[in-house]
């Protein structure tokens, strides 16, 4: 009855709730960021309905059976779960089979064997909540081991996924620079011929043949940039170096044409601010924290109190001065432990409970402000390449217009050849900077889907 009173007004077994407020505005206040219901969001589909490439899918499948970072996130989880079975059981009384033997001789008297054959049995009775606290917290441990999971699930996709892509950019870089090759080895030649035939200088002869090594060198490194892009993938594969297989830069729907997703308004698109909070790991993760802390601040609390123990023996003996057979021992005990001084220790350990749980209070609303900024930043980086996209596609139109133009003019002795080089290398820039944007745009809308809280799944 005591203990029932005491407990009424302590609070030891209350279940812990929510009580951090997230900010208003997460996503911001600026015209770049559409709301709309959670089932138009982007991150209501699965990675295989956002990433419709045969090719790119093998490789995320391949990822999450075989990564290593990952597969440990899974072993983490296990290792949670094993925890928690302990904590469960601890409710139950701890049985030992310990048995023991002995010799004894005193003086001229003959030896004397003794024995005991006991079940030792000791039960911690849970009055304060000290180990259902724990079990709680147990658990809040074995859910941001998930947390961790789903987090290091979505980071893998998403990461693997920028990878293909910028593989898909490097592949349309060097297809453009090996065309600019053939162009410009081409013009070389001809202003070589011009050279010999006394209608052209030297210096235009040089000019031109720095060009064209110079796009060499961009070969040269992109074909080295290609070969660590793989390298870096089929570490995300666990596996040994070697050839991955992509499409073409053009062969799927992120980079085919400006109808088509990348820039799309309906993949714009974000939902509201709570379906991110409910589906982001990071930010279930910071609240299981809490909810951990609040379970070891109240275990905490639990040690100001008695701890009651029940312990017994049940067996066969025949010291005491029993004779042979031994005869049936019975032994009950029951103890209350207080604390009175522990040199500060329990009051030490409560503080800190306490101060661990409104640290990670002001951590979770930091998390909540970043996933905003996150989802403000991949929005308007989307937005960017959209608007981008046509000024360079309509800059490439114009400057191959230009360097046509400019090549039959030199063709009819109206242009000179530097022209027609200045065109080439503008035309050249230009190519290589939409596919840069193109890409941009792919990763940023990659990162959109993941700061919503795609990919988990």
């Amino acid at each position: 009855m005591f203990a029932g009173l005491m407990l009424s007004g302590c609070g030891l077994y209350n279940n812990y709730e929510k009580t951090v407020q997230e900010p208003e505005g997460v996503f911001g206040a600026t015209q770049d960021i559409t709301s709309a219901s959670g089932s138009e969001s982007i991150a209501e589909m699965s990675w295989r309905e956002f990433f419709t490439d045969p090719l790119l899918q093998q490789l995320i499948e391949q990822a999450l059976a075989n990564n290593t970072d990952l597969n440990s996130a899974r072993i983490n989880v296990e290792k949670s779960q094993v925890l928690l079975r302990t904590k469960k059981l601890a409710f139950l009384p701890s049985v030992y089979f310990s048995p023991q033997g002995s010799f004894s001789k005193f003086g001229s008297e003959s030896w004397s064997k003794g024995y005991t054959i006991p079940l030792d049995v000791s039960w911690n009775v849970d009055v304060f909540g000290s180990l259902r606290n724990k079990k709680r917290a147990a658990k809040a441990a074995l859910l941001q081991a998930q947390m961790t999971e789903e987090s290091t699930r979505s980071n893998l996709i998403s990461t693997l996924a920028q990878e293909y892509f910028y593989l898909q950019l490097l592949d349309r870089e060097l297809d453009i620079l090996i065309a600019t090759d053939s162009l410009w080895k081409a013009s070389l030649d001809t202003q070589q011929a011009l050279y010999e035939n006394g209608q052209a200088y030297s210096t235009a002869v040089n000019q031109q043949e720095s060009s064209w090594l110079d796009v060499k060198l961009q070969i040269v490194a992109i074909k080295r940039s290609i070969r660590s892009t793989e390298n870096e993938i089929c570490s995300l594969l666990c596996i040994t170096p070697q050839h991955i297989e992509r499409s073409k830069w053009y062969a799927d729907e992120y980079h085919s044409s400006a109808d088509k997703r990348l820039f799309e308004e309906r993949y714009m698109k974000v939902g509201v601010p709570a379906m991110m909070l409910e589906r982001r790991p990071d930010i279930r993760l910071a609240n299981f924290y809490i909810e951990e802390a609040f379970y070891n601040v109240q275990a905490a609390r639990a040690a100001f109190y008695p701890s009651i123990t029940l312990s017994g023996e049940l067996g066969w003996t025949n010291n005491g001065g029993l004779v042979n057979p031994g005869k049936l021992l019975l032994q009950l005990v029951g103890q209350l432990s207080q604390p009175i001084f522990a040199r500060g220790e329990i009051n030490a350990n409560y503080k800190t409970a306490q101060l661990t749980e409104e640290n990670l209070k002001k951590k979770y609303v930091q998390a909540v402000v970043d996933a905003g900024n996150q989802v403000n930043e991949a929005i308007a980086d989307c937005r960017a390449a959209r608007e981008n996209h046509e000024y360079y596609h309509r800059q490439v139109e114009v400057l191959h217009e230009a360097y046509v133009g400019t090549h039959e003019l030199m063709d009819n002795g109206k242009a000179q050849y530097l022209e027609v080089l200045t065109a080439q290398e503008s035309l050249l820039n230009a190519q290589l900077n939409e596919a840069s944007n193109m890409y941009n745009g792919a990763q940023a809308l990659i990162s959109l889907y993941v700061a919503l809280g795609g990919g988990t799944k």
